[in-house]
């Protein structure tokens, strides 16, 4: 089956892209939730009337994610929390625990977008890969203190 992209999917292509996919992804997946349409003529004439404001579209977004890189690479994460002998945490820390402070900084990251292979389980510094868009990414440092009581 072909469709034409209405919006960017990592896996498949980019907006404005004519791919091709399964009867059943596209289906019962792309066209249900609007991501995609079928590949006819008339989509494919819309499309042609259409491709400059894509590509102005995707400039846009592009420059947005260059800056939104540019301000993430800089950043510091630091969390304070329980933690035992050996620096050992009682808990983890997870990419949605990253999201939260990056957001109290005022960098709006989607939790999906922090790579974290498994959960930050001791003390100390850590770099983590964000995966900013438009295959950018940046490294943020996450640095996890022990939590003081008081």
């Amino acid at each position: 089956m072909e469709l034409i992209l209405k919006e960017t999917i990592d896996t498949l292509g980019e907006e404005g892209d004519v791919v091709k996919v399964k009867d059943g992804y596209g289906r019962n997946f792309l066209i249900p939730r609007r991501l995609a349409v079928p590949a006819t003529k008339a989509n494919l004439t819309v499309l042609e009337k259409e491709k400059a404001a894509i590509v102005a579209r995707k400039k846009n977004q592009r420059d947005e994610a260059e800056a939104l890189a540019k301000k993430v690479a800089g950043a510091t994460v630091v969390i304070a929390h329980r933690s035992g002998d050996d620096n050992k945490l009682y808990g983890s820390i997870t990419s949605a625990d990253i999201a939260e402070k990056l957001a109290a900084l005022g960098i709006a990251i989607d939790k999906k977008k922090i790579v974290l292979d498994e959960p930050i389980k001791s003390l100390g510094v850590t770099m983590v890969p964000v995966k900013i868009g438009y295959q950018i990414s940046a490294e943020i440092t996450v640095e996890i203190i022990p939590l003081v009581a008081e």
